[in-house]
């Protein structure tokens, strides 16, 4: 496929936007105005925030597209907390607690900015050309009105592009051969992914499961004794991200190299502002 862009630059761009997108699933925010509804478990918060927009789905649905949950967790909150909380009322204290959280984070005067409209609108002219067929993540969300509020604008946009790449990454795997956690094994040993203590305790698995993914992942020559990735290990997660990029070329393509390159920059800054005001926990990325 070719490319009026520089190599992996919307990889690049994606992952700062990103970044100030998940800031959400670490807030004190979210677990108060999930708390206002009823829903006080963090996990259950979290699961029914992200899931919403799919409506009032059950654990298989969220297994499917989430990936990397343990049923056994899922079905524990789900399809239950809808029954606490609807759908529509999950998706507006979750636009109730992203206000909040960015006006913590990045302060009134960037949330109000020049630089943040120019974010809004270079997100969502990207997320333009998403496309919807086999992602089902991402096309629920299109279905949401864009919000009014360009910070939220950009937090909405920033969805999009998140779950579209996401969506995308999901057959990626599929096609290489990683279950749920034998791709976040393989990803941790990358140093750029959840540590396993976080990783186990948000998404239901026991350090039994992560032991034996680790075994698999040997088995295949992926992973060494130490738990690092051999070199067939890395070019597999190179292949998983190549192919992961190549689906998810459209946004960036559609809004140019000079586009990207701009709404990189000013992702970026808002990125680097939200981890110095402490959005992430400081142990949150670690291999071992």
């Amino acid at each position: 496929m070719t490319t009026s862009l520089p190599p992996r630059a919307g990889r690049r761009c994606h992952n700062v936007v990103n970044t100030v997108h998940s800031t959400l699933y670490f807030s004190p925010d979210l677990d108060r105005e999930m708390g206002a509804l009823g829903i006080t478990d963090p996990a259950a918060a979290r699961l029914a925030a992200r899931s919403a927009a799919l409506g009032a789905v059950g654990a298989g649905t969220v297994a499917a597209t989430f990936y990397n949950y343990n049923h056994e967790l899922l079905a524990r909150h789900l399809p239950a907390v809808w029954e606490t909380a609807s759908p529509a009322a999950v998706l507006d204290a979750r636009l109730r607690a992203v206000d909040a959280t960015l006006r913590r984070l990045l302060g009134e005067e960037t949330v109000a900015s020049p630089e943040m409209a120019e974010a809004a609108e270079l997100a969502l002219r990207a997320a333009e050309a998403c496309t919807r067929h086999a992602r089902p993540l991402y096309s629920a969300n299109a279905d949401l009105p864009v919000p009014d509020s360009p910070h939220l604008a950009y937090w909405h946009a920033a969805t999009l592009l998140r779950e579209h790449r996401g969506d995308g990454h999901l057959t990626a795997l599929l096609s290489l051969g990683l279950d749920p956690v034998e791709a976040v094994v393989s990803h941790t040993a990358t140093g750029k992914a959840m540590s396993p203590r976080w990783f186990l305790s948000s998404r239901g698995w026991r350090r039994g499961d992560w032991d034996a993914a680790a075994g698999r992942l040997r088995e295949r020559g992926l992973l060494d004794a130490e738990g690092e990735l051999t070199e067939a290990g890395t070019r597999l997660r190179e292949e998983l991200e190549e192919i992961t990029d190549r689906l998810d070329t459209a946004p960036y393509e559609h809004l140019g190299a000079a586009g990207v390159e701009r709404l990189s920059g000013l992702a970026r800054d808002f990125a680097v502002s939200a981890a110095g005001a402490g959005a992430f926990p400081a142990d949150l990325i670690s291999k071992g």
